[in-house]
């Protein structure tokens, strides 16, 4: 039984709180509007930190909203694997708070452009997903983070109007599919409460029309969180969008999708519906997932922007987390859940540092970066650690995921899923080795480049804390895993 309190509301309201005093301080000074952002993430990263201590130690916590219980009532729910997310957002949102303005969005700060507020609005929507105990309630926290995420996009130039009106098209076939099928569950148990409804659940394990719901409920999801094949639109808007955007998409907006799919398919449908009598969705999002590793490590080995090389790595990073909900072991989710942390600060940091270039060199091309590691060494150096983590390089964070989905899927019993995630890793240091080569072995060859020098200290800064913290989490992991991770696989697959 979850203890009743108000600390899961509570981290939502620095969030949303910022973002209407971000509005505010923006029209009076537009530097005022980032301090806001600045203090509205480290409180939230401050609460979401005490949160994880608190319900690993004394079990979940409950607020009611308005003070009228549930299955009635709308329910926040504090528990380890929503804490555990929490932290990650708040972590990567306070990054990108910090972050220069210039150089993460493209833009000089000025006047009548609600930036800081459209961020702490998509932030608010993310952490809104992941505290939510009713489906509705979820999809509404959905689109409150897919509004903010449009203008964001967008603010990349043509080509990121595009993307961002390609994005809303999709988003918005993905938000509908996924609350049809909240409605077909609705009419066949009378609840959105997802406790209550997991119960409801039980006997209807035959239902065609509970079976639907799941279909949809997976498919719109799945889409949202750009599973492969449904990757579509994620390349682009992560390409064209600019670099502090592109790092909070890769690294904490796609895995709301993927939280979802988690906390639905295990903690309201549970197992049994998994294993597909009726519907093989484990098996769907094993193989998409698999397919997705090794498509979107290939296409990033074509690419020769930075950025798109990044975002085509994205899809493949995905699909590691696809793979390890779709394998349901205790193992195979350890191997997911922490992937989803490995990736998010991985791939900040990556993206970050590209922001830097681009503001130093103006370079976006990876065959022009000839002897730029030698012009900026210590923003490399945060670069190396987080593409060598990528890689799976012990014992950086990025190998321990990858060691727990590998146990995971030998310890299912799909061997050929262990040789994908290996081949993946070549694949991986493939396109890192090509640019490894470019920054710190090849003599400068543009003048350009001669002429660089390391950016200033807030992108230098960034970027190191998250290479530390990759370390850390590599190094430390063996207590993440005992003490959050493993408890709750172990709880989900019952």
């Amino acid at each position: 039984m979850a203890e009743v309190g108000n600390l899961p509301v509570l981290l939502l309201l620095p969030l949303l709180g910022g973002a209407v005093l971000a509005v505010l301080a923006s029209l009076w000074k537009p530097l005022a509007a980032q301090v806001v952002a600045v203090l509205a993430t480290a409180t939230s990263l401050t609460m979401s930190v005490i949160g994880l201590v608190r319900v690993v130690s004394d079990g979940p916590i409950s607020h009611h909203l308005g003070g009228w219980a549930p299955p009635i009532g709308i329910e926040y729910v504090l528990d380890p694997l929503s804490a555990y997310l929490a932290v990650i957002i708040a972590l990567v949102g306070l990054m990108i708070a910090v972050y220069p303005t210039k150089v993460g969005f493209d833009l000089e700060p000025r006047r009548g452009i609600p930036l800081y507020a459209l961020v702490l609005l998509l932030l608010t929507g993310l952490m809104g997903v992941v505290l939510s105990g009713d489906l509705f309630h979820l999809f509404v926290f959905i689109e409150i983070y897919a509004l903010a995420t449009y203008p964001l996009v967008s603010l990349g130039g043509d080509r990121g109007v595009f993307a961002s009106l390609r994005y809303l098209l999709l988003g918005t076939i993905g938000s509908g599919t996924y609350l049809l099928g909240v409605g077909f569950l609705y009419f066949s148990t009378g609840t959105l409460n997802m406790a209550d409804m997991a119960t409801q659940l039980v006997p209807l394990a035959d239902s065609p029309t509970i079976l639907g719901a799941l279909a949809l409920i997976v498919i719109g999801l799945a889409l949202k969180m750009a599973l492969f094949p449904l990757h579509v639109w994620l390349p682009d808007a992560h390409s064209y969008s600019p670099p502090a955007v592109a790092a909070l998409l890769a690294a904490v907006q796609v895995k709301a999708g993927a939280y979802a799919l988690l906390r639905i398919l295990y903690d309201v449908f549970g197992p049994a519906y998994l294993g597909g009598q009726g519907l093989p969705v484990a098996a769907a999002l094993t193989w998409f997932g698999a397919a997705g590793v090794v498509v979107g490590s290939v296409l990033a080995i074509r690419q020769r922007d930075l950025k798109r090389m990044l975002a085509y790595s994205t899809v493949a990073q995905l699909g590691y987390i696809g793979v390890g909900i779709g394998l349901g072991t205790p193992l195979a989710l350890v191997g997911a859940m922490l992937h989803v942390l490995n990736h998010a600060l991985m791939k900040s940091g990556l993206f970050l540092v590209a922001g830097g270039i681009i503001q130093q060199t103006g370079l976006k091309s990876i065959p022009r970066f000839a002897g730029l590691g030698r012009q900026m060494p210590l923003t490399m150096a945060g670069f190396s650690i987080a593409a060598l983590s990528m890689v799976g390089i012990p014992p950086l964070a990025g190998f321990w995921s990858k060691w727990y989905l590998v146990l995971g899927s030998i310890d299912a019993g799909v061997w050929v899923l262990a040789v994908v995630i290996g081949t993946s890793s070549l694949l991986t240091a493939v396109y890192f080795l090509r640019l490894f080569e470019q920054l710190f072995v090849r003599a400068p060859e543009e003048q350009v480049v001669r002429d660089a020098v390391e950016p200033g200290p807030r992108i230098v800064g960034t970027v190191w804390v998250l290479g530390l913290a990759i370390i850390a989490a590599g190094v430390l992991n063996g207590v993440l895993v005992g003490r959050v991770l493993m408890p709750i696989a172990e709880r989900m697959v019952g």
